[in-house]
């Protein structure tokens, strides 16, 4: 109920709204790096991002997450296994535990997007592989 909520607010009005606070995506700051992250909220249960990618995310797996993603802004290719597939602004994307995934951004914009983990994420179960 909660992650619907968030997607229809997202649709509307690119924000963040939980129970505390109304974040606005689009005044977050960016930096030089190629991924730049900002910790949304968290809790036992999941842990939300703001992400914006300017060129990759390298083929990694989370051993015991999943994590959700929908697009905000960009196009990008995605790699999901031994797939690979075009995703854009408003895709919603549904990423296993174990499943070897990547991302490389069309070079004409970053691509912008709210990632969920769950459970918690604690850095602890990304492992990059070729």
């Amino acid at each position: 109920m909660r992650l619907t909520i968030l997607l229809i607010s997202l649709l509307s009005s690119v924000c963040f709204v939980d129970a505390q606070n109304v974040i606005q995506l689009d005044t977050l700051s960016s930096s030089d790096k190629n991924i730049h992250v900002t910790e949304l909220a968290t809790d036992s249960n999941s842990t939300s991002y703001y992400i914006i990618i300017k060129k990759e995310v390298s083929p990694h797996i989370h051993q015991w997450h999943s994590e959700s993603i929908f697009i905000i802004e960009g196009k990008a290719q995605m790699m999901m296994n031994d797939s690979t597939f075009q995703i854009k602004k408003g895709d919603f994307i549904y990423i296993p535990p174990q499943t070897k995934h990547a991302v490389k951004v069309s070079p004409k914009s970053p691509l912008k997007v709210l990632s969920i983990q769950a459970p918690k994420f604690e850095g602890k179960d990304r492992i990059f592989v070729d």
